[in-house]
């Protein structure tokens, strides 16, 4: 267990409206205010908003993951049926293996509220040390799916030899196993 420095936390918003400044990110923005509220180990967020290009989403998750160090990777934007929506499909090809349970999960968890959820087509999967998570793009939403996936997270990174994420007991309960 890692627990010299604060943990880094890739934060992106993949939308062509706002990396083009059409409109403010708050998807983004909605994570990084979930993640305040769930953490109470130092933390620090490494934020990017970029269009919706495969291959610049596939850099940016290299980036992120490999020379940015971080334990984490929190995407937003482009996981639905549109033609344009190729999160899923660059997270694919950076991440090592794929852990299809949190794009289970969150979908699951979404049907609570619309029927809609069917087509998201959100994933997550691991690139080296790195957790890469793709989220729905409403904020609402990105509530809903962390809530419902979250409490896996910090075991996650304990177990790929991360920085050990501490939460705020009243917010998220992760699980880690008695030892």
């Amino acid at each position: 267990m890692n627990t010299a420095s604060s943990a880094r936390i890739g934060v992106v918003t993949v939308s062509d409206r706002a990396s083009a400044g059409v409109y403010e990110d708050i998807s983004g923005q909605s994570i990084i205010a979930t993640l305040k509220d769930y953490l109470s180990s130092e933390w620090e967020a490494v934020y990017r908003v970029i269009p919706d290009e495969r291959e610049q989403i596939e850099q940016t998750l290299r980036e992120l993951a490999d020379q940015d160090g971080c334990c984490l990777i929190v995407t937003t934007g482009g996981t639905g049926p549109a033609e344009r929506d190729v999160t899923p499909e660059a997270t694919e090809a950076v991440c090592d293996r794929m852990m299809p349970g949190f794009g289970e999960l969150m979908r699951s968890e979404s049907l609570k509220y619309v029927p809609t959820a069917i087509l998201s087509r959100q994933t997550a999967g691991l690139r080296k040390k790195c957790l890469i998570i793709n989220l729905p793009g409403k904020p609402k939403a990105i509530r809903q799916c962390l809530d419902a996936v979250f409490p896996a997270v910090p075991y996650c990174i304990d177990l790929m030899d991360g920085p050990y994420l501490e939460c705020n007991p009243d917010v998220i309960q992760p699980f880690r196993p008695k030892t």
